[in-house]
């Protein structure tokens, strides 16, 4: 099964991007736990990384919640994937087997080459692109949708 916590850690900084466009105040993790259809208790856990690397700011109490800790344009999301998934590989090698030829003795040592590579990759494709970007392209897509319908 593959890993959702980086769509979700998108999904709550799109949110919180959106409502600092309106100027709406922090939004609870009641109320993105709402918007994600996930327990509160699952968007406490993603904002502790981004709130750790400063991407978000928490507020206790009865007014408080989580707002963007930078402006879009200086958050990338290569930086909320890291939050997200932190030092897990984008892919996990499989277990060691007896090297009993070639492909047992070095493919594992082949696998790591390449995923370091791949991850190498989508590091970088997602270093290039900002909340603000992702923000912009969301409204994009809904323009197009809209035309249409």
């Amino acid at each position: 099964m593959l890993d959702i916590r980086f769509s979700r850690a998108l999904q709550v900084m799109l949110f919180l991007a959106v409502a600092a466009e309106h100027g709406a105040g922090p939004l609870s993790s009641a109320e993105l736990a709402q918007k994600l259809n996930a327990n509160p208790s699952l968007v406490r856990k993603l904002l502790v990384p981004l709130t750790d690397e400063g991407l978000v700011v928490c507020v206790k109490g009865r007014s408080g919640g989580a707002r963007l800790g930078r402006p879009t344009d200086r958050i990338t999301l290569a930086e909320i994937y890291r939050c997200a998934v932190g030092d897990k590989p984008l892919f996990a090698p499989s277990p060691g087997v007896e090297p009993v030829c070639p492909v047992t003795a070095h493919g594992g040592e082949y696998f790591a080459a390449l995923t370091a590579e791949a991850e190498e990759a989508v590091l970088a494709s997602l270093g290039d692109r900002t909340l603000a970007d992702s923000v912009g392209e969301l409204r994009r897509l809904c323009t197009g949708r809209d035309r249409q319908s």
